[in-house]
């Protein structure tokens, strides 16, 4: 388990906080561009590390990050107009431009203070559907990276947002344990459990049925890399063939993680809003095929507004999360929740906004999450003796991918690994 100081010091993003200062060294997505569907419309109020933000789209198309309160008088420009190239405080009038350049001062004639003065603007890159910013220190701003998931066809991928109310360690321990996924999402991971009540039902999500996933206790094979880590779940798996199913999954800094599937893969990057809520972004991408978005979101649990409203994921304890009970007696579903995201959203919240993790009793199953909180107070000693961070100046992530597989009994999944010329491990 963890100390009361370590805990705090992972979780607590704000300005001025360890990892608030750490986390500000690397590009975050603080929208998505379905947030933003054309040029001139409705602003953004965004919140990322504890920070709030205004985000919009110029009518070039362009987007722009600005502190959200206006640098005349601080009202909010999340109010403001967006016309005719920036974007308009409704209290003064004075105007902005993307890169923070005042275009207009509505109360002020002297043209010369508006050469003189210039809003905070922060960068921006919008790619593979997402929207990203740096806020932290200009002259120590990193290259911006290239991921696998920007390798494939517009067509081939898609992603969605959501909003939790945990803090985003919570979540992305969660997107990190192996074991978890057998029990939990059992209706859609092992459907044969169902044969035991009324009625068998088909499994909600074709992909991730294994004969792997009834090992519920996997051998974790861990190494470090340039980017943080991978880890490999070892399952045994029945049939004739001696044989193991092995899944490795790369977790890189400062939140993200790909997870793969027999024909796409998913990355995900649990973005901290502040420290009790977490914007998660989930991409699926595929080499291969073309995806279906609103597929994926009855596949997560994420299509009822009751669980999944403006971005957000919503159930909670006044109404006891939604949960069936009465097709969990039945034995017709495990959990009482239905998808992947929800399950792993109700489970994350449910901890409260942030876990104490000095109360915890980890076991062999959980050292995953033991290396990612590693790797995580790894950086913050880095960032304190005047060192980058794990993977801050990585470029070229496209080979930061994961697999899932079953080999024959004797193979090693380095191997595949290394014919498949993906990442390789490093021991710092």
């Amino acid at each position: 388990m963890l100390s009361r100081e370590e805990n705090d010091r992972l979780t607590q993003v704000g300005p001025g906080t360890p990892m608030g200062e750490m986390m500000r060294r690397y590009w975050h997505p603080i929208a998505t561009s379905a947030q933003l569907p054309h040029p001139d419309c409705d602003p953004l109020r965004s919140r990322l590390l504890g920070e709030n933000f205004v985000v919009f789209r110029d009518t070039h198309g362009k987007v722009g990050v600005l502190n959200e309160l206006c640098t005349h008088r601080g009202a909010s420009m999340a109010l403001g107009r967006v016309e005719e190239g920036g974007i308009r405080c409704i209290y003064h009038g004075w105007k902005f431009a993307v890169d923070g350049t005042i275009m207009d001062m509505s109360n002020n004639a002297d043209s010369t203070y508006i050469e003189k003065l210039k809003a905070p603007a922060y960068p921006v890159v919008e790619r593979s559907g997402l929207i990203w910013t740096y806020i932290g220190p200009k002259e120590k701003q990193p290259p911006f990276r290239t991921l696998a998931l920007d390798e494939v066809p517009e067509a081939n991928r898609i992603l969605f947002r959501v909003n939790t109310n945990a803090n985003y360690l919570q979540m992305w321990e969660g997107g990190t344990d192996s074991s978890h996924v057998g029990i939990l999402h059992s209706n859609l991971t092992r459907p044969g459990w169902l044969a035991a009540g009324e009625h068998i039902a088909a499994p909600e999500l074709n992909d991730m049925v294994s004969d792997a996933w009834d090992d519920m206790s996997p051998k974790l094979d861990i190494e470090n890399t340039a980017f943080g880590f991978h880890y490999a779940s070892i399952r045994r798996v029945g049939g004739p063939n001696p044989r193991h199913n092995v899944r490795l999954v790369p977790l890189f800094l400062p939140h993200g993680r790909v997870i793969q599937f027999p024909d796409f893969f998913t990355t995900v990057f649990d973005v901290p809003i502040d420290d009790e809520h977490t914007a998660s972004y989930l991409i699926d991408a595929s080499a291969t095929r073309q995806l279906d978005l609103q597929e994926r979101l009855k596949r997560s649990g994420m299509t009822e507004e009751r669980f999944y409203s403006n971005n957000t994921f919503v159930a909670n304890w006044d109404f006891g999360y939604w949960q069936d009970r009465n097709a969990m007696k039945k034995k017709l579903n495990w959990s009482g929740f239905k998808g992947i995201t929800q399950e792993d959203a109700v489970i994350s919240t449910s901890m409260g906004p942030i876990y104490d993790r000095t109360q915890e009793h980890l076991v062999a199953a959980d050292a995953a999450i033991v290396r990612l909180r590693k790797r995580l107070l790894d950086c913050l000693k880095k960032i304190e003796i005047g060192e980058e961070p794990i993977g801050l100046n990585l470029e070229d992530m496209t080979n930061v991918i994961g697999f899932d597989i079953d080999l024959p009994d004797g193979t090693h999944w380095r191997e595949h690994a290394s014919q498949q010329g993906l990442h390789s491990a490093d021991k710092s």
